[in-house]
C-alpha cells in the first residue's frame, strides 16, 4: 500500500514543470506594475489539471487584496512584463491573468478556478504570507498552497495536502465557493503557451 502511495505521489508531483531561472524584480518595478482588481477581496485558487488521467499537475493561489498578485509555487510562467520575486507575481491585471490561465490550458491540461469572497483583512494576511513564503522547492506547490490557505482565518480547518486534486476536491466542498473550468485545445507546453501569449 505505502509503495502504491509512493508511485502516485511521483506521478502527480512529475505534472510540475521545473521552473526556468527568474530574475528577481525590483521593488521600484513592484510598485510600477501594482494592480487591484475593482469589486470585494478574494482568493483564487488554480489547480492544472490532466485532461486523460484527472491527476492534479500544478496548484497556485492568486490574492486580490491591497493588490492582485498569484502565489505560484515552483511554477513555470515567466514573462518579462509579469515581475516575480519568489514566486510571487505582481501586476495581475486581466491580461496577465487571462495569459497565465492560457499559458497552462491545452490539450493535456485544463485550469480549474475556485474563488472565495473573503473580507480585506483576510486577503492581506494571504498576500502577506506569500509574499513572505520564499521560492517553493519544486513538487511542494500544492503543499506551500494549502500551507499558505491553512493561516487565513476561516481556512484553519482545511488539510495541508502534496496533491493538487486533493486540495481542489476540500475546496469544492467549502461554503461559498465559485468554480470554474478553462479549456484549450492547443498542443505544446506552458513555455510554448508562455511565448504565444501577448500581455
Amino acid at each position: 500500500m505505502r509503495l502504491l502511495l509512493l508511485l502516485a505521489f511521483c506521478a502527480c508531483m512529475a505534472g510540475c514543470a521545473v521552473p526556468p531561472a527568474v530574475p528577481y524584480a525590483s521593488n521600484e518595478r513592484i510598485a510600477e506594475v501594482a494592480y487591484r482588481s475593482p469589486g470585494p477581496a478574494t482568493l483564487t485558487v488554480f489547480t492544472m489539471v490532466n485532461n486523460r488521467s484527472g491527476r492534479g499537475g500544478h496548484s497556485a493561489i492568486m490574492i486580490n487584496g491591497s493588490q492582485r498578485v498569484i502565489f505560484d509555487p515552483a511554477g513555470s510562467f515567466v514573462n518579462d512584463r509579469v515581475p516575480e520575486q519568489e514566486d510571487v507575481l505582481f501586476g495581475v491585471t486581466p491580461a496577465v491573468l487571462a495569459g497565465y490561465k492560457s499559458a497552462h490550458a491545452r490539450s493535456a491540461y485544463h485550469v480549474v478556478s475556485q474563488s472565495f469572497q473573503v473580507t480585506p483583512q483576510q486577503a492581506e494576511i494571504a498576500l502577506k504570507l506569500a509574499v513572505g513564503n520564499g521560492a517553493v522547492p519544486q513538487s511542494y506547490c500544492a503543499n506551500a498552497t494549502s500551507g499558505i490557505l491553512r493561516q487565513v482565518p476561516g481556512f484553519e480547518d482545511l488539510d495541508q495536502t502534496f496533491f493538487p486534486t486533493r486540495l481542489m476536491d476540500n475546496l469544492s466542498r467549502r461554503p461559498g465557493v465559485v468554480e470554474d473550468r478553462y479549456y484549450e485545445d492547443d498542443e505544446g507546453t506552458i513555455l510554448d503557451g508562455i511565448a504565444k501569449v501577448l500581455l
